[in-house]
């Protein structure tokens, strides 16, 4: 008690000289703490007041070692300021400040975690004694970023023992970081036996921590679809900092409850001569269970839970069983499904192949074929549709009606056909012209074709008005149908018969052509001996161009020849009835002129006329 009396007395007394502006002693003041990241650089600052008067002081700064030992770093007084020497901070520190200031400042660089100790500023003035500030360093490492392992094998949840689920690891820290584990963001909660943390830790020769944090549990069936990761905390200055893992989750085998069996392809309807795809998949995923499929007494095992039937028909049909059984336990767990396979027989017509009717009959076809869904019956005739349904009626048939039909089924995607041929007898049928009766130019050639149907196939012949038998340019035949073709050469009017004929009847159709003749006008002359006769032109007939020509020249020779028989005769007597030389000129005639007319008439008389234009008998000519 009379200790603490004398300590309150000493501080009234201080307070007392302050009011009076004398100051007792040297006071020091300094910071508590300094917190700083490794490799930084950091002040550490020493504020102080001197009494009045006092202006000489010696400064000294000092450390606290690990062992608890005062250890000199800097000394300074009015004539000199010394380093001390061999110190961990001799070459890292400088010291600044004047006492006039009453501020000393010592500045670390490239601060380490060793770094972290106690500095001491000591103010000593030789009057009235030593004062001194503490301030302690600390020092903060940020840890690299952590790391997270997990059991890459998988968990039965037969196992009852703890497992090891994963480590977190988190290195080069200072001070120590923590490390907590989530479970689905939530912080797990260790529980003896079904969930443990195990916690280690390690202080590296670099002053850094590195911290492991592993996890063990129980493993059950609802954690099959947990996450798991790691945070870390870890202190910084003024305050602390957090980082975490990446989330891991675990394997975890348990068997099947139930298995389920599908049909993956084809979607829709199996038809027969598809390839069914079956799928099976247990609830479980025991790497000891194994999967089966069993049809009609058959096993079958599949690849990939996948199973393939090629092909199938209609024996296909029934229940298919997918079975998973627990090679540990000999468990079994059977799901099935059932498949029909959809299926179309080959087509029936009745009546079958081929069917001969009379002209005008009738009949009635059916089309059937056996299958598992509902069809769709069409009749088809040179691609055309000409009925729909089972039943083909046909009434009153013609030649029309002959042909092949073709009977198509069809439902989902399937289809068969059949064909009936249907065969019209009856006799030939010409197909009428409207160019039975025709004006060709002569000289010219026409085709006259005969388009003729029948059944028995009839037999074609040309043949003209006069029975001369024509020779067909070509000739086409089908069953129950003949297209014949005859080239005529046009030089007179002309009449020409097709006529076909077959067991059942004849038939014939009759071409009348007519000959057009076309004139023209031709100048002809000819040469004597006397000169130049001109000859009036006659009109001849135009049958063809070389016609013409050949004509004209026959015309000129003929008119030449009968011209010098004519003078021969006249020159020898023999003419006009008289005997011994006759001259038939007459006096003062320069020119014997013979001039020739054809005219164009019944007669078509040639007149001699004479020498002076006298016209001439025919006797006397």
């Amino acid at each position: 008690m009379a200790a603490r009396n004398t300590v309150s007395l000493l501080v009234g007394l201080l307070a007392l000289l302050s009011t009076w502006g004398v100051a007792a002693k040297v006071e020091v003041s300094m910071e508590d703490r300094v917190e700083v990241f490794k490799g930084e650089t950091t002040p550490i600052t020493c504020m102080f007041t001197l009494p009045e008067g006092v202006s000489d002081v010696i400064i000294e700064w000092f450390y606290v070692t690990k062992r608890g030992e005062k250890q000199s770093l800097y000394y300074q007084d009015p004539s000199m300021k010394v380093v001390t020497k061999g110190t961990q901070f001799t070459d890292r520190m400088s010291v600044n400040g004047t006492v006039a200031s009453g501020v000393i400042v010592m500045t670390i660089s490239d601060v380490q975690v060793d770094d972290g100790v106690e500095f001491i500023c000591s103010i000593r003035d030789l009057v009235e004694g030593t004062a001194n500030g503490r301030t302690t360093l600390k020092v903060f490492a940020k840890p690299d970023l952590p790391t997270i392992e997990g059991v890459k094998t998988g968990f039965s949840i037969n196992e009852h023992s703890l497992s090891k689920i994963g480590t977190c690891e988190v290195k080069n820290g200072f001070p120590k970081p923590n490390i907590t584990w989530y479970r689905n963001k939530t912080p797990v909660r260790p529980a003896p036996g079904v969930l443990e943390v195990v916690p280690s830790s390690i202080l590296g020769s670099n002053g850094l921590f590195t911290v492991k944090s592993e996890l063990n549990m129980v493993v059950k069936k609802e954690d099959k679809d947990d996450l798991f990761y790691c945070e870390i905390n870890f202190f910084v200055p003024a305050g602390w900092g957090m980082t975490e893992t990446s989330a891991i989750n675990i394997t975890v085998y348990y068997p099947s409850t139930a298995v389920d069996v599908w049909v993956e392809s084809p979607k829709g309807i199996i038809k027969e001569g598809d390839s069914i795809e079956l799928h099976c998949r247990g609830n479980g995923n025991m790497p000891s269970s194994i999967l089966t499929f069993h049809h009609n007494g058959e096993d079958y095992t599949p690849e990939n839970n996948v199973m393939v039937f090629h092909n199938v028909t209609r024996l296909s049909n029934g229940v298919y069983e997918c079975i998973s059984m627990d090679t540990d336990t000999y468990e079994e767990i059977k799901g099935k499904t059932v498949v029909f396979v959809n299926y179309l027989d080959a087509a029936v017509v009745v009546p079958e192949d081929t069917v001969l009717l009379d002209l005008g009959g009738e009949l009635t076809a059916t089309c059937n074929a056996l299958s598992s869904l509902q069809t769709e019956t069409v009749w088809m005739k040179f691609g055309e549709e000409v009925s729909r349904g089972h039943s083909l009626i046909l009434k009153n048939v013609t030649f029309d009606s002959a042909g092949t039909y073709l009977c198509l089924v069809t439902v989902e995607g399937m289809e068969t056909n059949g064909t009936l041929n249907v065969k019209v007898q009856g006799p030939p049928q010409i197909m009428k012209s409207d160019h039975t009766e025709m004006e060709e130019s002569s000289e010219t050639t026409v085709n006259l074709s005969c388009n003729v149907r029948g059944f028995p196939t009839p037999s074609v012949i040309w043949i003209t008005a006069d029975g001369t038998i024509l020779k067909a340019e070509s000739e086409v035949e089908r069953e129950g149908e003949v297209m014949s073709v005859v080239r005529i050469d046009v030089t007179s009017d002309i009449t020409a018969s097709c006529k076909a004929s077959n067991a059942l009847g004849t038939d014939s159709l009759t071409f009348n052509i007519k000959a057009i003749v076309h004139t023209t006008t031709v100048p002809t002359t000819t040469t004597t001996t006397t000169g130049t006769a001109k000859i009036p032109a006659k009109k001849i007939r135009k049958e063809g161009t070389g016609v013409v020509i050949a004509v004209v020249i026959i015309c000129i020779l003929l008119l030449a020849v009968l011209g010098s028989v004519l003078y021969f005769l006249y020159k020898k007597g023999k003419i006009c009835g008289r005997s011994g030389k006759q001259s038939l000129t007459k006096e003062k005639s320069g020119k014997d002129n013979i001039v020739v007319e054809m005219k164009n008439d019944n007669t078509e008389e040639a007149v001699l006329l004479g020498v002076n234009g006298e016209k001439q008998t025919p006797r006397n000519q």
